[in-house]
């Protein structure tokens, strides 16, 4: 057998706890399978189990938030990870977690941490968490909420189970020994808890249940509630059950504090109550188990509430409160009700749970995966790539940019961590599932930039003026600091211009000349850089969105029926803008309004206008669907980009002035007609071999009605030009990730 890894287990201590027991089984597991496994803590109960498996342990106070112990525990690690020659730490709680994370940014090792329930995220405590390169969750629920809380991505995150070894928690095991000592007789029927009895909730089944003895008395008079487990709410809770246990006049709850002997524990008892792991112990021993904690109440367990059990690692959260009726209540009912065939099924079926869902085998098969991606990142070199653009502001085109381009990058590998700069972030998150930060936020735009490899000035007509000098300046502004902070800046396939004025021409040649690398969506571009002077290696290659997929035909079918849209008839879209200083605007949209009723007419067709911004888009869409004489209609919901491309691809052809109109026309093999408003909007036209209406100042209407009469007759022959076209585009836009790769590997 090949040698494996050695392993460094960090947790705050080794006292009797759901999440101390995890650790003992994991390591002792992975020692079985050849890994050399090292745990360090504050010490406790299970020192000597490991020791016994030949597991060595060493002591570090970790298991405090005080400054001192923290300082020394970070050097008695330091030191440990070096002479033991450690490959891999796996912290199990936040103290280890964020003095391991200390340790880890200056010591090559791989860094993997384990959740074992939720943590406050006040008082900045979210901050000093770390949770390392990857991290294990115990429940699917827990994996949610390191997703919210802390923004880990899901391919981070991996789920395991508490792994019980079936073989020491079995209904072969004997209770003998354990009655005895505790002077259990026959018929006392006997209830067993067991838990860490600490501050922050993980008491409060017990506390209950020692609530509970009154009534439970009074109905079970000679019942017996044995409670194991030690904390530093121990002697409180003691004190509370000998007065309980006076006025009673006898001794009814038994406090056996911190014990290692649970297997024999569990099998002295008749019933079990608790959650977590210890519940799982329970089940393997073949216990009837009432789901109990802190975080809420199950009740009697059974496969009715197995998947809600397995969902939140059979610790009640979501549940209403442990409180004392309903808990005394099930016990009654399982010592006074239940028949004794319901007793052993449902013992039976929990032991045969564990043995699908909860072993040690599988537990460890689940860290061992973390480990190997870990070691992945580890040996491989990660970057952090920041995307600014047009971004969160409802315009399908950049939005459609900002996909593709995500898209894009992280097929290049799982090692790329890409931040989008939105102005929208919540909102971009929501929609896209991406990392954020909002645009307008120096602090968080800052820290983005000073953390990343890259920063990509991405994708549209980022650095034109016609819009206005301000929005120009801000996207000048995000490469000039990003160059002051070393990091290298990639203009990707960007439009350039119109860049009018004589003073912003000098800026952007000055700034983007310091631009690493600069991919260009047309040739146009090009040239327009290169007449403002900038020198910077250059390259044309083609806008990021031809390589967007879309929504499927059945699903656009549905999103135009939900909109209203007939489908009786053949659509043909329309996709109209206002442009900046158009003083022949209404000229314009009477000619528009004119064409698509003669469409309409001539060929008994749809007419459906396609909002590609909104509300912008809605405006003079709604102008020229006003002076229209037939039905025409307007999408007015804002769709997302596979939505849209996957609408116009319902359409026999498309009228439009919007570039990415056009570009999710040719995607989907749709044929088209451009107007032109820009020299990006011909230059494609001619990529594609599509044609053009002409210029939006010189509306030729008989030239249109000519080339539209061509396209209906000879549909199928704009289908394969765009079949070629398309394609070669597709190839060249994906151009920009090579050039990317070459620029993060220099």
């Amino acid at each position: 057998m090949a040698e494996k890894q050695t392993v460094l287990m960090t947790l705050m201590g080794l006292e009797i706890g759901g999440a101390e027991t995890h650790v003992v089984e994991l390591s002792k597991e992975l020692k079985n399978q050849g890994y050399n496994i090292i745990v360090a803590s504050n010490g406790g109960v299970y020192e000597k189990e490991l020791l016994e498996a030949g597991i060595t342990h060493y002591n570090v106070p970790m298991h405090q938030r005080n400054i001192f112990k923290m300082i020394k525990s970070y050097f008695l690690l330091k030191k440990i990870i070096k002479d033991e020659n450690v490959d891999i730490v796996h912290a199990h709680a936040r103290i280890p977690g964020f003095i391991c994370g200390l340790l880890h940014k200056k010591m090559n090792f791989t860094f993997v941490t384990s959740t074992h329930g939720v943590y406050s995220t006040k008082m900045g405590l979210k901050y000093l968490t770390n949770w390392g390169q990857k991290v294990i969750a115990v429940s699917e629920d827990i994996k949610k909420y390191l997703m919210d809380c802390y923004g880990i991505k899901s391919k981070d995150i991996f789920i395991t189970i508490n792994g019980i070894d079936t073989n020491k928690f079995s209904p072969n095991t004997s209770g003998d020994r354990v009655r005895d000592e505790l002077g259990l007789k026959e018929d006392e029927p006997t209830v067993v808890h067991v838990s860490r009895l600490d501050e922050g909730g993980s008491a409060t089944a017990c506390e209950v249940l020692i609530n509970s003895a009154y009534s439970l008395c009074k109905e079970i008079p000679n019942i017996k509630i044995v409670v194991a487990g030690g904390g530093n709410l121990f002697d409180s809770l003691k004190k509370k059950a000998d007065e309980v246990n006076k006025v009673i006049g006898r001794e009814c709850i038994i406090m056996l504090g911190a014990r290692t002997d649970i297997n024999e524990i569990l099998m002295a008892g008749d019933v079990f109550v608790g959650v977590s792991r210890a519940a799982l112990e329970a089940m393997a021993s073949e216990k009837v188990t009432i789901l109990a904690g802190f975080a809420g109440y199950m009740g009697i367990f059974d496969d009715t509430k197995l998947l809600d059990a397995m969902d939140n690692n059979f610790c009640c959260r979501g549940f209403e409160p442990t409180m004392v009726e309903p808990l005394v209540k099930d016990i009654v009912y399982f010592f006074k009700e239940m028949p004794q065939e319901d007793k052993d099924r449902l013992g039976k079926y929990g032991r045969e749970v564990i043995f699908e869902h909860y072993s040690v085998s599988r537990m460890a098969k689940d860290c061992i995966e973390a480990y190997n991606e870990g070691i992945k990142d580890t040996n491989t070199p990660h970057y952090n790539v920041i995307m600014s653009g047009y971004y969160g502001f409802n315009n399908s085109g950049d939005e459609a940019i900002l996909l593709s381009m995500h898209k894009n990058i992280e097929r290049m590998g799982d090692n790329i961590s890409i931040t989008v700069l939105s102005n929208k972030p919540e909102e971009t998150k929501a929609k896209y599932g991406v990392d954020v930060v909002y645009r307008f936020s120096f602090k968080e735009v800052f820290n983005a930039i000073k953390n990343c490899d890259v920063v990509l000035s991405g994708g549209g007509s980022l650095l034109q003026d016609s819009t206005s000098t301000r929005s120009l300046m801000y996207y000048l502004s995000i490469i000039l600091l990003a160059k002051m902070l070393g990091k290298k800046v990639m203009l990707y396939a960007n439009g350039i211009g119109p860049v009018s004025k004589n003073f912003n021409r000098q800026i952007v040649k000055t700034v983007v000349n310091k631009a690493d690398l600069i991919t260009l969506r047309e040739g146009y571009s090009y040239e327009e850089l290169k007449s403002m002077g900038v020198s910077a290696k250059s390259f044309v290659t083609a806008d990021p969105v031809f390589t967007l997929d879309s929504i499927s035909d059945e699903d656009a079918d549905k999103l135009l029926a939900k909109a209203g849209i007939p489908t009786d008839k053949d659509i043909i879209g329309v996709s109209v803008r206002s442009v900046k200083n158009w003083r022949n605007e209404d000229e314009f949209v009477e000619e528009m309004a004119y064409l698509c009723d003669t469409l309409y007419e001539k060929y008994n067709r749809n007419i459906v206008f396609i909002v590609m911004q909104v509300p912008n888009d809605i405006k003079i869409s709604e102008k020229v669907h006003e002076k229209m004489k037939n039905p025409s209609y307007v999408l007015k919901s804002s769709y997302s980009p596979y939505e849209l491309m996957g609408i116009i691809g319902r359409m026999s052809f498309i009228v439009s002035m919007r570039l990415h109109t056009l570009i999710f026309a040719a995607r989907k093999r749709i044929p088209l007609v451009g107007f032109v408003y820009d020299p990006k909007i011909q230059y494609y036209l001619d990529k594609l071999q599509m044609p053009s209406g002409g210029d939006i100042h010189d509306f030729d209407m008989n030239k249109t009605l000519e080339i539209i009469d061509d396209m209906i007759i000879n549909h199928e022959k704009y289908e394969k030009i765009l079949d070629k076209s398309a394609d070669e585009l597709e190839q060249d836009a994906h151009k920009n990730e090579q050039y990317l790769m070459e620029l993060l590997k220099k």
